[in-house]
Parts: C-alpha cells; sequence; structure tokens
C-alpha cells in the first residue's frame, strides 16, 4: 500500500511510519524538518495546498498526524496547523483521488473538564472542549469526518496519553517536572487515567489504515485498556527515569483556580515558555479519564500487545541506555 503520514518527526509519527514501512507498505513522510527515515519524504507545512498535493498524489491512504501540540500559543497558531492544515489535506485528498484518510484526533476533544469514566468516543465539541489545542482539534475533526463520502473514506483515532522512549511532550515534561521538584498530585491522585504506550498506538493506527474504508464516518478512542491511578503513573513514569515521583499535594479546586490565572497571564503577556499549570492540565491530573475500548477493538481487528509493565520496563531501560541527566537546579 501507498500510504502518506504527516508529522512522521514527532515519536508517534515516527514509530507509525517505520511500522508501516516494516511490513512492506510504499510510505512518504511529509513535516517541517527531516524525519531521517528510510523512505520519501517531503518537507514543507502542511497547511501548503501545493506541498501537501505533492505528497498526496499517487497515495492509496493518508494517516494525518501533523499538529501543533504545545501549550502555549495564540489561537492563530492552533488554527493554522490543526484547523487549516486537515483542511488541507481533506482537499489534497479529494484532488488527487486518495481514497483512504485516517485523521488522527485526540480524547481531549470531548472533554469537558468533567470525569470520563468507561465512556466511548464521545462528539467532538469545540465549544466545551479545553484549551486551543482541544478546541482546533475537535474542529478539524469535525471537518475531517464531514469530508467522509462515497469517494473518500474518513476515520478519526484518538490515542489518549501516548508515551513511550524518546517522548517530549509527556514523559520529558513529567521527569522535569520532577527533578526540579515542581510536581505535586492535584487532587487526591486517585482519578483513574488510560494511557496509551507508543508502539501500541503506533500499531492500531496502522490497523486503522486497513479499516478505513469497511470502518468510516465515526471516532474512535484508542488506550492500553489499563487505567491506573494518575499519581501511580506519574510515579512509575518518574522512578523509570530515576527521578523522586510526586511531592506534596494541591487540592484540586486551588490547582483549577491557579490554571486559570496562569492561563491568563500567559495569554496577556504573550509567553511562549511552558507555563507551571494550566486549567487543562489541573483537570487532567484530577478528573478520571478512561474509555471502553471493546467498539475500537473490533472496528480495528486490534488489541494493545505491550502491557502498561512491559512499556515501564522499555521506558527505564531507555534512560538507563540515555545515561543519568544532572540534577535541577
Amino acid at each position: 500500500m501507498r500510504v502518506l503520514v504527516t508529522g512522521a518527526s514527532g515519536m508517534l509519527g515516527r514509530a507509525t511510519a517505520e511500522a508501516l514501512l516494516a511490513r512492506g507498505d510504499e510510505v512518504t513522510v511529509l513535516q517541517r524538518r527531516p524525519a531521517g527515515l528510510p523512505c520519501r519524504e517531503e518537507l514543507g507545512d502542511v497547511a501548503d495546498p501545493d506541498v501537501v498535493r505533492r505528497a498526496a498524489r499517487g497515495q492509496d491512504a493518508v494517516l494525518h498526524l501533523a499538529a501543533k501540540v504545545d501549550v502555549t500559543g495564540p489561537w492563530a497558531e492552533y488554527a493554522a496547523a490543526n484547523v487549516t492544515g486537515t483542511r488541507t489535506v481533506v482537499d489534497a485528498c479529494r484532488a488527487e483521488g486518495v481514497g483512504r484518510l485516517v485523521h488522527v484526533s485526540s480524547p481531549s476533544v470531548a472533554h469537558a473538564g468533567t470525569a470520563l469514566t468507561g465512556v466511548g468516543a464521545g462528539p467532538a465539541d469545540p465549544a466545551s472542549a479545553r484549551g486551543p489545542y482541544s478546541r482546533s482539534k475537535a474542529v478539524a475533526e469535525l471537518d475531517a469526518l464531514a469530508a467522509d463520502s462515497a469517494g473518500l473514506a474518513v476515520l478519526a483515532v484518538r490515542p489518549h496519553l501516548v508515551w513511550g522512549p524518546g517522548d517530549t511532550q509527556l514523559v520529558a515534561r513529567i521527569v522535569e517536572r520532577a527533578r526540579a521538584g515542581r510536581l505535586p498530585v492535584i487532587g487526591s491522585g486517585a482519578a483513574l487515567v488510560d494511557t496509551t504506550y507508543v508502539d501500541n498506538a503506533a500499531a492500531a493506527l496502522v490497523a486503522a489504515v486497513d479499516a478505513c474504508g469497511p470502518v468510516h464516518g465515526e471516532a474512535l478512542v484508542v488506550s492500553n485498556g489499563e487505567p491506573r491511578p494518575v499519581a501511580e503513573v506519574l510515579t512509575r513514569l518518574c522512578r523509570a527515569a530515576g527521578v523522586r515521583g510526586p511531592r506534596g499535594r494541591v487540592p484540586s479546586r486551588a490547582a483549577f483556580l491557579a490554571g486559570a490565572l496562569v492561563d491568563g497571564v500567559w495569554a496577556a503577556t504573550g509567553r511562549r515558555t511552558v507555563p507551571p499549570l494550566t486549567r487543562f492540565l489541573a483537570e487532567q491530573l484530577a478528573t478520571a479519564h478512561w474509555f471502553d475500548q471493546r467498539r475500537t477493538r473490533a472496528a480495528l481487528g486490534w488489541r494493545p500487545h505491550v502491557a502498561l509493565e512491559e512499556g515501564f520496563a522499555r521506558l527505564a531501560a531507555w534512560y538507563a541506555a540515555a545515561g543519568p541527566r544532572p540534577a535541577a537546579r
């Protein structure tokens, strides 16, 4: 199969492209900077119609992962990368006769700040989604699914809290905060959360490429299906990295208020540094969010093959091989 993967410079995009290559697919990758993969590569902005059409030409399927995933930045940047970028990919698929589009979304598009316990993929809702990333991804998912048609099968997949060796988004930020002594438990720490080991998420996306067609026009949440208390997840990630885990506790209400205040300050001052807390982060760390995986597994013919215990062991081995980091001052 000829597959275009956008966003292959990120951890999940790279792992997915490698999985497609390993099974013999003809892969093209599109992103801003070189990914160093042994396949055809197009460099450019996913919101550039000419670049995307060139990359999509001759493809059987497009797997769209490219997105702005930062926790700071003006709405215009999220809209350009996540909304305009997705619309550009959809237009390129139509123009070039691509038959399948797997749009990689996020469970946060249906998270309004309250607990999600054993639910499926609820409808994306830009009005209630928290923060510019979630709102922009909600708009993008709705746009992608609206393009589902007889000529273009569209499937949205929402991997939840993907982590693994080399992760710079989730694991690295948790570890750096813990190393600096700035990683408290929000609330009781007992809220159950799902996470997804990167190899499982990549395998699910490959399965989605194959299933797209007979399965289309819907969103599916992907996770390991092993919900754990959030304090345990934070502790295990820190232990794998060889750093002390969470220290102290912050009441949920105080964390929500502090996160909202920080959001306002960062927006008003245009700061681009990673904030110490956001309202979205406080809600994620204090509320349960785990998902019913039955529809996902039936639709994709997929099950996770790396259990959390093995994932933590792989992460620990990766950190051990990388060597110790100097302590934060």
